[in-house]
């Protein structure tokens, strides 16, 4: 599983000016089965993702074709962790620690 933090680096309005693509990107991962949850951070200044069923590869492509990215006005932190332990909503989520 990843958390996929992003932090802008562009004003605000540079931001929502790219807002409603960004948008569709997430109902696009979404559909895909790989996002599960995703929002803003407060103060605003990012946002977080957390991804799931996926490598690091495809974390990282993915991260690399948000609209947000290729607009320049963020960058992404990507950390993996192995989520032993979940919520009953979410326990098609628990991963086993490798051997």
């Amino acid at each position: 599983m990843f958390v996929l933090e992003l932090t802008y680096t562009a004003p605000l309005d540079r931001v929502d000016a790219a807002l409603s693509d960004h948008v569709a990107w997430l109902e696009k991962e979404y559909a895909a089965g790989h996002f599960i949850a995703s929002g803003r951070k407060n103060p605003r200044d990012g946002g977080v993702i957390l991804a799931a069923g996926i490598d690091r590869a495809t974390a990282e492509k993915i991260t690399a074709e948000d609209p947000f990215v290729r607009a320049g006005v963020c960058e992404y932190r990507i950390t993996e962790f192995i989520a032993t332990k979940t919520a009953p909503a979410l326990a098609e989520y628990v991963q086993q620690l490798p051997s």
